[in-house]
């Protein structure tokens, strides 16, 4: 079994999901006493979100560089970024380091490719649903259209990301707002929704919809342990 690295802490509640199901996918694959072995690197939120809020995304990508060098250093074999908005600045990790990145945009492409998908909604922070780094990858590497919410809709995902998601808080209120602009995805032929960050499935599950949910988180857990055990 090879060694998996997390660079996470983005936010810590979902690097938690993370370690979570990677460990009961292993036992599902593999049975008895069986977990991943993994490394975790967590890193200070806050320091990376007013970075990510001020445009400072070489200071970011400075910070998780070092992050992955010592996940790299503590001999893991690949590395997941535990978050979808820090993909954003994936090429400047990969220049400093000799392990491979599994992708997170990349693992959820391949599953919507595999599904039939042609046309995906996109629900993220305002970085990943508003820049090209996430959804130009998709579009332009798997042919797949990828539709997000009206400006005024970035803005709540946005906020209830930050604001609720990210310190653990889950409100019916802010669920039917995310219901309603996956409805309104939908109405634009969206044959699904990607919940384009790792905080999301805490949430939206597939209970509160009909509409196909694609959770990055899973997938990429999912990816890991594949990689792993191959």
């Amino acid at each position: 079994m090879k060694t998996i690295g997390l660079l996470g802490g983005m936010s810590w509640e979902s690097t938690a999901l993370y370690y979570k199901q990677i460990n009961e996918q292993i036992k599902k694959e593999l049975g008895s006493l069986h977990s991943a072995k993994v490394v975790i690197y967590s890193v200070d939120f806050d320091e990376i979100e007013k970075l990510q809020h001020i445009g400072a995304w070489d200071k970011t990508a400075e910070i998780l560089s070092s992050a992955a060098k010592n996940i790299e250093n503590a001999n893991a074999d690949f590395l997941l970024i535990c978050t979808n908005t820090m993909h954003k600045v994936v090429d400047s990790i990969e220049k400093n380091i000799n392990i491979p990145i599994v992708h997170i945009a990349d693992a959820t492409a391949k599953v919507l490719q595999k599904d039939g998908i042609k046309k995906i909604g996109l629900l993220g922070t305002a970085f990943t649903m508003q820049e090209d780094f996430y959804k130009k990858r998709i579009s332009d590497n798997f042919d797949i259209e990828v539709i997000v919410p009206s400006l005024e809709d970035i803005q709540i995902v946005h906020k209830i990301i930050y604001e609720e998601l990210c310190l653990g808080i889950v409100k019916d209120d802010s669920r039917k707002e995310y219901l309603r602009i996956i409805d309104s995805l939908t109405s634009k032929g969206c044959e699904g929704i990607i919940l384009g960050c790792t905080e999301i499935c805490m949430l939206i599950k597939e209970e509160h919809t009909k509409t196909r949910l694609y959770d990055t988180t899973t997938i990429h857990a999912q990816q890991a342990v594949s990689k792993a055990l191959n």
